[in-house]
């Protein structure tokens, strides 16, 4: 699957079970959506699932925006 921004916000929708009306580029998940670190760990698997590249555990905390959760994903796969 392609790293899109519809593409990534879709896993996160699936995963947090959240509305796609709230995941902006910007969204901050862990200050806007209130994600707790297994919330977090869901989310890396679920991408890895989706994507073929998740986020490794000592990253994890410091990618926090859609955004940076895209670069990530990018440039790591």
């Amino acid at each position: 699957m392609e790293i899109t921004f519809e593409a990534v916000r879709d896993v996160i929708v699936d995963t947090l079970s959240c509305e796609a009306e709230e995941i902006k580029l910007e969204t901050n998940l862990f200050e806007d959506m209130k994600i707790d670190s297994l919330e977090a760990v869901e989310l890396s698997m679920a991408l890895q699932e989706a994507f073929g590249v998740g986020i490794s555990d000592e990253d994890l905390p410091n990618v926090k925006t859609v955004q940076q959760i895209m670069d990530y994903l990018t440039s790591h796969k």
